[in-house]
Parts: C-alpha cells; sequence; structure tokens
C-alpha cells in the first residue's frame, strides 16, 4: 500500500506544512510524500479541482494495485476526515482482495464476513447482525 498526499501548494508550502503543523500532531510529520500539482492537473482527472478558486477540493481514493478506484470520499474544507474509517476500508478492501469474501458495513477485521454465492441470498441475516458494524 502506497499513500501520497496531493494539491495545488509548492513543495515549499508542503515542507512548511510538514515541520510547523503535521510534526506537532504526528511524531515527525506524516510519513508520506506530499505532492504538488500546480495547476491542478492531477485534481482535474480526480474531478476534485475547484478552477475558480484555483485548489483542489479535499478528497481521498483508494485506488486498487490495477489503477481501478474502489473507494473516494470528497468533502468541503470545514469538513474534516476521519483517519480511523479510511484505515477500515483499505483493511477491508485488502481482505477482499486476498479472500473473495466480503465485508458488510463497518466490517472491522476479525468480525464475520460473507462468502458471495446463490446460497447467502435471502440469508444475510443468518450471518451478520447490524452490531457487527459498530
Amino acid at each position: 500500500m502506497e499513500v501520497l498526499a496531493i494539491s495545488v501548494d509548492s513543495r515549499f508550502s508542503h515542507k512548511i506544512w510538514q515541520e510547523v503543523e503535521l510534526s506537532k500532531m504526528v511524531e515527525g510529520g506524516v510519513p508520506f510524500p506530499l505532492l504538488s500539482d500546480p495547476g491542478g492537473k492531477i485534481g482535474q482527472v480526480y474531478g476534485v479541482y475547484d478552477e475558480e478558486s484555483g485548489v483542489n477540493i479535499r478528497g481521498r481514493f483508494l485506488i486498487d494495485p490495477e489503477g481501478v478506484i474502489q473507494a473516494m470520499e470528497v468533502l468541503t474544507p470545514p469538513v474534516g476526515r476521519n483517519v480511523s474509517e479510511l484505515i477500515r476500508q483499505v483493511k477491508a478492501y485488502q481482505h477482499v482482495a486476498a479472500t473473495g469474501e466480503v465485508t458488510p458495513s463497518g466490517w472491522q477485521p476479525g468480525k464475520p464476513t460473507l462468502k458471495p454465492g446463490p446460497d447467502l441470498v435471502g440469508r444475510v441475516w443468518e450471518v451478520w447482525k447490524p452490531e457487527y458494524a459498530s
């Protein structure tokens, strides 16, 4: 798994952000590259570039090894992202890729999964309970 952060900010802005802000929230700063997207070309490809303001709207994308977007979330600046949910989703996609099983709502490692097939139709309620999602 590889994590990248991309914005239209310059590499110099990223350096200052890492040294002045992020290093105070995460010891040593965030452990992944902060990449610069001047002009928003990458943001345009992913539909998050706001041309009027010249910035990328906050978004996150889970892209599988074949380059297919498996999940995405785009939020306006006033609302923060949920890192725990991102990590949960990455683990779920990794589990699905490794096993072929399906991870239901709120799945966490060690919780029951679903095995897709005709025998599951009309019987999900027997295998998965809403309390497993919390």
